[in-house]
């Protein structure tokens, strides 16, 4: 998940032992109806798959955790396992069905807004938190939330077999209430980075607390500490790795990327999280004397080495980066991109049509953006598939008529996707009834003024030559 594919070689006795502890922690009415979402290359499947398989459950299949309100077998799922930002959109749409009474949450920081935003689903009974690194057979620890509790959720105590050790520099263990690093060891360790002994004797190091000879522990790099009570807060990562809609990131690997750029003199990339959403920014030094670098070059260029999802969202260009006294990088002084368009290979072209005003004028307002031209793909503005959902979402609303997804995917800009909208309705009668043609109006009036209004108040960036 990182760029640099490792395989973690995980014992069938490891995934054994995680499974019977997922039976002994949930009720064969839970496991009646398990949502089968995430892909097989992240380790959440594991759960998904073989837990409810294990003790004669059932999987809803479905290709997206996003789609699962439109799906014919909704109302058979009694257990959701999933990210909180997938969660977050469910909920925003009112897609949870009724028959879901526990959720897990597992991949990303969990607030407490989204919980109580869960429970206030009166159908849903518990919402676990759930924690865990890869390298320890997918979850390593875990708590239940309970329904109106305050202060901020905490990832809980061991999963059976697991034991967790909060270490400072030293490997030495630190006082209850203080921060350092967190270590676990127990069965359900991997065995190895497969073909990587380096990278597999930095982070599975030997194990002094176990009293086993031979035992080992894995270095997570986050950083968390005890509480009083036992349970464990997780304040974030010791290096730079970060989760973004569930995807781990090393930000130095991406500034790694940047620079093998020969018009690159310099980068850094930072996570900024905007109205919910977390996005990887990139803030680049020009090298003198070379033609112009533009945002749409920097982009290929690392979508030739890198997955999509690690892709900076908006690229910011400086004549220097801000410098602490001691000659680092000042990430707290760097400029918030302003909300202009992005640079892009193409040239902005204005909506011609209404259809196509109203479509530029829910795009600019859920990316956040002040112009949005008819030819500019979603996804290079910053698009993804939780944000293409609200667009979508907004724009039934609005039009009154059904969209799939996949749609959506298919013509991802203003221009193509109106020329869509235009043929469906044209050729389906049934679109064409419900809301008059005046609602219609008031609907898109409500969102130009949603835009107009957020435009007036937008933060305009610090950054010199900033491309948004």
């Amino acid at each position: 998940s990182t760029g640099q594919p490792k395989g973690v070689a995980i014992q069938h006795s490891s995934a054994s032992l995680f499974l019977r502890w997922a039976a002994d922690e949930f009720t064969a009415d839970e496991m009646s109806g398990v949502l089968a979402s995430t892909s097989v290359c992240f380790d959440l499947s594991v759960f998904e798959i073989f837990a409810p398989l294990t003790v004669g459950g059932k999987l809803i299949l479905v290709d997206n955790a996003l789609e699962l309100g439109r799906s014919e077998a909704r109302d058979e799922v009694r257990l959701i396992n999933t990210v909180p930002s997938a969660m977050t959109e469910l909920v925003r749409q009112g897609s949870l069905p009724e028959t879901v009474v526990t959720v897990n949450l597992a991949g990303e920081a969990l607030g407490r807004r989204l919980v109580e935003q869960i429970y206030g689903l009166e159908h849903v009974g518990r919402v676990m938190n759930l924690y865990g690194p890869s390298e320890d057979t997918t979850y390593t620890t875990y708590v239940e939330v309970k329904r109106g509790e305050a202060g901020a959720v905490t990832i809980g105590r061991p999963v059976a077999q697991t034991s967790i050790y909060i270490l400072d520099v030293r490997q030495e263990v630190v006082p209850i209430g203080v921060a350092g690093e967190l270590y676990t060891s127990g069965e359900g360790l991997a065995r190895c980075y497969e073909g990587r002994a380096e990278q597999t004797a930095e982070r599975f190091v030997p194990d002094p607390y176990s009293g086993r000879a031979g035992a080992r522990m894995y270095r997570t790099g986050d950083l968390c500490r005890y509480r009083g009570d036992g349970e464990i807060d997780y304040l974030g990562r010791v290096d730079q790795q970060v989760k973004v809609r569930g995807y781990r990131i090393e930000l130095g690997e991406v500034e790694a990327a940047l620079v093998s750029h020969p018009m690159v003199k310099e980068a850094v990339v930072v996570m900024r999280e905007e109205r919910g959403d977390k996005k990887i920014i990139a803030y680049v030094v020009e090298e003198w004397g070379v033609m112009e670098l533009t945002a749409s070059e920097m982009r290929r260029h690392l979508r030739e080495k890198l997955p999509d999802y690690m892709v900076p969202t908006a690229f910011v260009k400086l004549d220097k980066l801000p410098m602490t006294p001691n000659g680092k990088v000042d990430r707290k002084a760097l400029p918030v991109p302003d909300s202009l368009r992005p640079e892009l290979e193409i040239g902005y072209v204005a909506p011609q049509t209404e259809m196509e005003r109203i479509i530029a004028d829910v795009c600019q307002q859920v990316l956040n953006i002040e112009k949005v031209g008819i030819h500019d793909n979603f996804f290079d503005l910053g698009a993804h598939s939780i944000l293409l959902l609200q667009i979508h979402s907004k724009l039934e609303e609005v039009f009154d008529m059904k969209l799939s997804m996949t749609d959506m995917f298919e013509y991802p800009s203003i221009n193509a996707l109106s020329k869509y909208l235009t043929q469906a309705k044209s050729e389906e009668p049934s679109l064409q009834q419900g809301k008059s043609r005046a609602e219609a109006r008031k609907k898109s009036a409500i969102v130009q003024n949603q835009a107009r209004r957020r435009k007036g108040t937008m933060k305009k960036g610090k950054g010199s030559g900033g491309m948004g």
